[in-house]
This record gives C-alpha cells, structure tokens and sequence, in this order.
C-alpha cells in the first residue's frame, strides 16, 4: 500500500477491464451476474459515470454509475460502488462518493440514486450519516436471488438512498455542521447481532428481513424516511422521520 488513495475518472480499456476483475473479487457471483466491459464503455460516454481508486497505480475500488431521466431532471443511478476487503477502513469509499458529488454537481446533476441491503447496517450508516443520503422506498428482492455468497441465498431486498447532493442536509453533514440525530419519530429495529450482519445465520437473517420489509414499507407508505441509523445495546436501529422535512 501506497499510503496515498488517488481517485479519478477511468477512460482505458484496461482500467474498464480492472473494474470487471474487482466485481468478481469483491461480490464472488458467477459471470452470468458480472457486469462486462461493455457496460462500463456505454456507462462512459452517454453520460454516466465510472471512477476508480488507485492505490500506487493499481485499482483498489470503483463506482460505475448510469444516467437516468424522471420528471424532467436527470440523475445518477450509481449501480455499483466497491472496495478490496484489505483497503476498506481507509476512506476509499467516501473518496468515490464525494469525486461522484463532485463531478454530478459540475454537469447540473443535482441527485444520486442507488440501493442498499437494509440488514447491513453499518453500510446504512455511511450511507445515511455520513453522506447525508435518506431512503423512502423500499423494494424487495430487487435483482432477485443471486450467486454471490454475501447474498446468502436471500431474497435481494433493498432501500433507495436518495443523495439530494447540494441540500442544507447533505452540504451540512459533509462539512461536519450537522450533528448524528439521537432521536426521531420512528425507529426500526435490528437484533443486536446485526451489528456485523455476515455473522447472523441465515435463518435468523431471513427472519428479522422479512419483518423490517412490512415496518419500513408501512412507514414509507405514511410519508416517512429513514434518515440515520444509531448503535444501542438492544441492536441497531434506522431512525425515521417525515420526508418532506428533509
């Protein structure tokens, strides 16, 4: 390791290449679920994004990111982002997110999307209190029941995060101004086990998943959103509140 993270736009074959190599090491699915070359090519010239992190000149992490169109406005669907396992921990991630914020914001981009696995708590977190993102849908099974062994063997279920990238909210967290919340109207819960979500058997896994699927879809569907997430000794927890507040 370099000691020093560089994060830039990728343009080469190669480094596409490099992104196709570091699905397959980071996800572990089978081909048929790898997204190709190809993909990143397109990705890059009608409007999306594909940025790498370069540790001394070797690709560590990427964000591949597509463009989408709805009512009226453009956004990013920022369909993947991942990091090597011995890099994680060193700011990679955060380095990717705020080069996408950056570059989004530069083209008139104003908003972010992608989806998270809700059981995997301490990617909500980032997700939620250090970036500022909120998620107010819920979709269940999204790409349906996949090969990769961080999947288990369950149902895909995901939650939206929504990156509203030059908010009060999000350009207030990102400089440090805004407090983590303590508190909120609503809360939904997790077992303690949660705290490290890979430790949990797969049955007690599917269990707490298929009850947090009908809490957070009837707190959408009341105008809530899940704003952060907190650690406690009874388990983790999102904390919700009314959306159009934020």
């Amino acid at each position: 390791m370099s000691g020093e993270i560089v994060v830039r736009r990728c343009e080469s074959l190669a480094e596409f290449g490099r992104c196709v190599e570091l699905q397959r090491e980071i996800w572990g699915e089978a081909d048929r679920e790898v997204e190709p070359v190809t993909v990143f090519v397109v990705a890059s010239r009608v409007g999306g994004q594909v940025l790498g992190a370069f540790d001394g000149g070797r690709m560590v992490g990427f964000t591949l990111a597509l463009p989408g169109f709805r009512e009226g406005k453009p956004f990013l669907e920022s369909h993947m982002t991942g990091v090597l396992a011995a890099h994680r921990g060193r700011g990679v991630g955060r380095k990717l997110k705020l080069l996408q914020r950056e570059e989004a914001l530069g083209r008139g981009i104003r908003v972010v999307e992608w989806t998270f696995d809700p059981l995997e708590v301490r990617n909500a977190r980032f997700n939620l209190n250090h970036l500022g993102a909120i998620a107010r849908s819920y979709v269940p099974n999204l790409y349906g029941v996949t090969s990769s062994p961080l999947h288990r063997g369950l149902p895909t279920d995901r939650l939206v995060a929504e990156w509203h990238l030059d908010s009060p909210r999000v350009v207030g967290i990102l400089s440090g101004k805004v407090p983590e919340p303590a508190e909120a109207p609503a809360l939904v819960e997790l077992p303690p086990a949660f705290a490290n979500a890979q430790t949990v058997s797969v049955e007690e896994a599917a269990g707490t998943q298929a009850r947090i699927r009908g809490e957070f879809q009837s707190w959408f569907a009341r105008g809530y959103a899940a704003i952060a997430t907190r650690t406690a000794p009874a388990g983790p927890a999102y904390l919700l509140a009314p959306w159009s507040d934020f």
